[in-house]
């Protein structure tokens, strides 16, 4: 039964829909300029939510620009540039990219190798030989321009989303931790002699952080299983690829992520940053125990 308006005529009022994006309706109003705004547009501040442009100008509260910070949805601060460390990750791929295809010989102290030569033979190159630094510069390495294309393509998509909805600390800390994971994964499972390189650790962290973000935002989810869904399947089917990477960076991404959205505000940087040293500890055991067993 539909409800009546006073006097027997149907209430035809809508929810307004966000200044923004007028095709998404919202009950939320900018708390400074009052216009309405969805789910994507809230930056959280000391009261209610802003608008980004209320956010960028300031306004004229009468106090000091630091006495209400806006902040963003897992507490971080809003950014003039909310791409900019994604940016930069971009620019440090392509960079080392650019680097291993003018310089060959570079590859061999780049890419992530357990240990080589492997067993019986005293390893002198790889994780196990000492050179931890592996387990981070692999996922900035890219030999083939596919390759490096996809990945980047990647990060630009997710990572712009979710740096602006974490923050630039929080979001680095996301990309780093879930492509260590990769890493540590890839260290443990695959043969110590099996090199591998590549930013799909990170990328796939992003991708599992992005699920928990759209979920936290009550979007529909339907797009982002079906893409991760055809990247598991491109995974676990194509052979020559390190499907540990992808799953240690996406079981990071998830656990990182849903601590991120989902912090209680009150202990949101604890729990927060706690969950990433625990991640980051883990990494660590991982590597630990493969180290053991190649020495």
């Amino acid at each position: 039964m539909d409800d009546q308006a006073p006097g027997g005529r149907q209430d035809t009022r809508r929810v307004p829909g966000c200044y923004r994006h007028p095709d998404r309706e919202t009950g939320v109003r900018c708390t400074r300029c009052e216009r309405p705004i969805c789910p994507e547009c809230m930056i959280e501040a000391s009261v209610g939510f802003q608008c980004p442009e209320c956010v960028r100008g300031g306004g004229s509260t009468g106090h000091a620009p630091s006495a209400s910070m806006p902040r963003t949805l897992a507490g971080g601060t809003v950014a003039a540039d909310p791409r900019l460390v994604t940016k930069i990750l971009i620019g440090i791929n392509v960079a080392v990219f650019l680097a291993v295809t003018i310089e060959r010989s570079l590859l061999s102290d780049l890419y992530l190798v357990g240990a080589w030569p492997p067993a019986p033979f005293t390893p002198h190159q790889g994780v196990a030989a000492g050179e931890w630094y592996r387990l981070v510069t692999s996922m900035f390495t890219h030999e083939e321009i596919w390759h490096i294309g996809f990945n980047m393509l990647s990060l630009w998509l997710l990572g712009g989303p979710l740096e602006q909805h974490l923050g630039r600390a929080r979001y680095l800390a996301l990309y780093l931790i879930s492509g260590l994971a990769g890493s540590a994964l890839t260290y443990l499972l695959a043969g110590g002699g099996t090199a591998s390189l590549g930013a799909s650790g990170a990328v796939f962290g992003l991708f599992g952080a992005t699920a928990v973000l759209m979920r936290r935002l009550r979007y529909d989810m339907r797009p982002i299983i079906a893409l991760l869904a055809i990247n598991l399947v491109i995974t676990f089917s194509w052979s020559g690829i390190a499907w540990q990477a992808h799953i240690g960076g996406l079981v990071a991404g998830v656990v990182i992520g849903y601590a991120m959205v989902h912090a209680p505000r009150e202990r949101r940087a604890l729990v927060q940053y706690g969950t990433c040293a625990l991640v980051l500890g883990a990494v660590v055991l991982l590597t630990l125990v493969r180290t053991a067993q190649l020495t």
